[in-house]
């Protein structure tokens, strides 16, 4: 039997193909908890900085920390990000939120696997609530980060 050439490739879908559930809650669980990095761009520096009606100069110097060639947002003690509010547990920029906090839960991290799903949904109070989330929607915004 003679074949063309083309090798046959099975499409596999992901296991999330029918969507995920998804609804920010804003409580604030995912500003907080082990130190570490939330990335930020120029464009995202000076979004937030005009958010914040304040001079992009005095953002940076206040809010953001240099990492070799990046940047990223300051932490208090115990890893809280700068922006998250004390007392109302809520991000004081969320309208203008980084991209790495915009596309939470949506991280290939989390997409892996159903198991890595439900350990992230473990975490995070809005997984697997809220509307469902297409497919292609998940896969924009995965396509967004890589950490």
């Amino acid at each position: 039997m003679a074949t063309s050439g083309k090798a046959s490739q099975a499409t596999s879908e992901p296991w999330y193909a029918d969507g995920l559930r998804f609804r920010c809650t804003q409580c604030g669980d995912c500003c907080t908890g082990a130190e570490g990095y939330v990335w930020v761009n120029q464009e995202e520096v000076e979004a937030i900085s005009a958010a914040l009606g304040m001079k992009q100069e005095t953002f940076e110097r206040r809010y953001v920390k240099r990492v070799g060639i990046r940047r990223s947002l300051k932490e208090r003690a115990g890893g809280d990000c700068v922006l998250l509010d004390k007392e109302t547990r809520r991000c004081t920029v969320y309208d203008t939120r980084p991209r790495q906090c915009r596309t939470w839960p949506f991280w290939n991290s989390n997409l892996r696997s159903r198991e890595a799903w439900d350990e992230a949904a473990e975490a995070c109070p809005g997984c697997n609530k809220g509307d469902l989330v297409p497919l292609e929607q998940i896969v924009e915004q995965a396509s967004k980060i890589r950490l």
